[in-house]
């Protein structure tokens, strides 16, 4: 007979959680190895940026003469890859597809972070090491990134991760903190304990789960304001360094209704940057990684291109 902590918690295509905190992985992609990419003329290659830690990345290089500043040199995108901090990987073929396409059609130099998962890495790892992954880019500790980059023009695109990010440079107080241009939230994943319009209650339940299994230390479950960044005592939006900030999200996605309450709070707030919002019709969570040559995974490609050009 089973035993109840055999019993399955969460169960989706990519992973499978047991009341024992066990974890299955269902599909584990391949590596696509780094080079060149004959489809969009980027030469990619994998740094390790901590050997203490195993964190990595995977640099993107866009043809040379691509676009650039005045200087001749390229925005620096750094990329954080979704997957509920469980899963995927900065080097497995839709992360990199989409990330070589983003790098040849924005004329940017990607930093495609390779950090640490849970449950073998609970949160915070994974924000650790997106905070090491820019300043390592800042730093431009790289030669392709003190050659090709301007580290001037840095760029944040992610989730979740993107706004902790943007969060922890508030509170950094060293003077030489990274000054980030631009951040692009692609479908990101907010939660909290008390549903908001729209929200679907099964699936917001099943997210704080994998939450709480993520980052057993969560405060608060699901209204950890690493979750939920307008639960009371969360950090103040209008305190987030960075002048420009573009919010994605997919008409049927199931995280959309926390996406909306997380734009329409930025808006709201005392925050003096400015806000773009694009939702794209009829369309699910990441569809832009799995149909990216649709009609609207190239709008949003267009608009990404157009808010790193500063428009």
């Amino acid at each position: 007979m089973e035993s109840r902590d055999d019993e399955v918690v969460v169960a989706c295509d990519a992973f499978r959680i047991y009341r024992s905190g066990k974890m299955d992985r269902l599909h584990r992609p391949e590596r696509v190895p780094a080079g060149l990419d004959p489809a969009t003329g980027v030469t990619s290659k994998d740094v390790v940026l901590d050997a203490s830690t195993g964190l990595s990345a995977r640099l993107f290089l866009p043809r040379l003469g691509a676009r650039g500043s005045s200087s001749g040199k390229l925005p620096v995108l750094v990329f954080l890859h979704g997957g509920a901090f469980l899963i995927e990987s900065a080097v497995s073929p839709q992360y990199h597809g989409y990330v070589a396409s983003l790098a040849a059609a924005a004329g940017v130099l990607a930093v495609s972070v390779e950090y640490r998962l849970a449950p073998e890495h609970p949160v915070p790892a994974a924000y650790d090491d997106a905070w090491a992954a820019l300043q390592w880019a800042a730093a431009a500790r790289d030669e392709w990134l003190a050659d090709h980059g301007d580290v001037a023009r840095l760029f944040l695109a992610g989730g979740n991760m993107v706004h902790h990010v943007l969060v922890r440079l508030a509170s950094a107080s060293h003077p030489a903190a990274p000054r980030i241009e631009g951040a692009i939230l692609l479908h990101p994943w907010f939660g909290g304990n008390t549903l908001v319009e729209g929200e679907d209650a099964t699936k917001a339940k099943g997210m704080a789960t994998v939450w709480e299994f993520a980052c057993p230390g969560a405060a608060g479950g699901a209204d950890d304001p690493r979750m939920n960044p307008t639960a009371p005592g969360a950090p103040a939006l209008e305190s987030l360094l960075c002048p420009r900030v573009l919010v994605c999200a997919g008409e049927k996605d199931w995280a959309t209704a926390r996406v909306r309450a997380y734009y329409a709070a930025l808006t709201a707030s005392a925050w003096p940057g400015s806000t773009a919002w694009l939702e794209s019709e009829g369309e699910e969570h990441v569809f832009f990684l799995e149909k990216p040559e649709g009609t609207n995974a190239r709008e949003l490609m267009h608009r990404i291109v157009t808010f790193v050009n500063g428009s």
